[in-house]
């Protein structure tokens, strides 16, 4: 009879741990959801330069008419081409960088922290026996991060070397025209805006935590745990942040509003200092980086 007891507390252990699983879950891909949601809305609010993509439509027009030996219509594309960037070129305060297309990219590494960290000690070894490729192909998948693109195209040296190009056609200088035009073609510059995934879910969980704390108790203490989860998961993935706040501050804070949920639960400025730190913390996490 014992036994029996305690088989039913184990078994109701374990589907209550199942039910915070699932809800902390629940919660961590509304996050995702709601990330990707924003990320959406300022790509469709990113000002792409019509006139920036028709010049390189035509570029490729260019090329491939000289292919065909059609000189005269190359030239003529070629001219159509350099009068969309002089517009371009002509606008107040044109930037450097023209925006001319753009994707989002969402890779979330599905193992567990033990994963992450078994992971990192097979590509340790790897390099120590400089089996390099082997250890790129792991660490390309320890990612947990949404990813704006934008591919830019250079207002500097762009309309720059088309205009070259028409000199050499002008000149009959055939394929050093195609060579500048094919050069051009691979001058775009990408700019990826990262966003780690595991802060986005540590931040979204805190605040059903905050929500939940006056009323549901286990329910703020269940998100608050998978909140450090999802902390540990970035600090291995090795996200960092310009911020002056620290994974182990983060951490500590958690751990002060756990305290505090258990106590007397007066825990709301707590809350609101742990998330204002979070916040900043992630904020200063997102990444710019020019390809």
């Amino acid at each position: 009879m014992k036994k029996f007891l305690i088989s039913i507390a184990t078994a109701t252990l374990l589907v209550n741990g199942a039910f915070a699983s699932v809800a902390s879950k629940a919660e961590s891909n509304k996050a995702i959801s709601q990330a990707k949601t924003k990320v959406k809305k300022e790509q469709k609010e990113l000002k792409i330069v019509q006139e920036a993509v028709d010049a390189v439509t035509l570029t490729n027009k260019v090329l491939a008419e000289l292919e065909k030996g059609n000189k005269d219509q190359a030239i003529k594309y070629l001219e159509d081409a350099i009068g969309k960037l002089e517009v371009v070129l002509s606008t107040p305060n044109a930037p450097a960088l023209i925006p001319i297309n753009s994707s989002i990219e969402v890779v979330d590494f599905p193992g567990t922290l033990q994963d992450i960290k078994t992971a990192i000690i097979s590509v340790k070894a790897l390099l120590k026996e400089n089996r390099i490729q082997e250890a790129r192909r792991i660490l390309d998948t320890l990612r947990s991060e949404i990813v704006f693109k934008v591919i830019n195209l250079p207002l500097a040296s762009y309309p720059a070397a088309l205009k070259l190009a028409a000199k050499f056609l002008h000149e009959n200088r055939v394929d050093e025209a195609k060579i500048v035009l094919n050069q051009a073609l691979t001058t775009f510059v990408e700019v990826d805006v990262i966003t780690p995934i595991p802060l986005l879910q540590a931040i979204h969980l805190v605040e059903v935590a905050k929500d939940a704390a006056k009323k549901d108790k286990k329910k703020a203490l269940d998100m608050l745990a998978e909140a450090k989860k999802d902390i540990k998961r970035a600090e291995a993935l090795g996200y960092t942040s310009d911020s002056d706040t620290t994974y182990k501050m983060l951490n500590e804070l958690i751990e002060k509003v756990e305290k505090e949920i258990k106590g007397k639960n007066e825990a709301q400025k707590l809350f609101e200092e742990l998330l204002e730190k979070l916040k900043e913390f992630k904020e200063k996490a997102v990444k710019k980086i020019n390809k």
